[in-house]
């Protein structure tokens, strides 16, 4: 399960880092492009995603 968890934080990771180069203009083709709300909203996935990677990557696994 901690696997998992750091896999879709590096997912969402990525996902936002290229939310937030469409929004500053440096990944073009798109309707994010050059649109400064993208930037925010890419900032805030890479937060998340690195919470949650971090997170659950230190988190304790439960005793049997």
């Amino acid at each position: 399960m901690r696997v998992a968890l750091v896999v879709v934080g590096v997912i969402i990771v990525l996902m936002g880092a290229v939310f937030a180069g469409q929004g500053m203009g440096y990944i073009a083709g798109s309707v994010m492009t050059n649109d400064p709300k993208w930037i925010w909203i890419g900032g805030a996935m890479v937060v998340v995603g690195l919470a949650l990677a971090v997170g659950s990557f230190r988190a304790r696994p439960k005793k049997a």
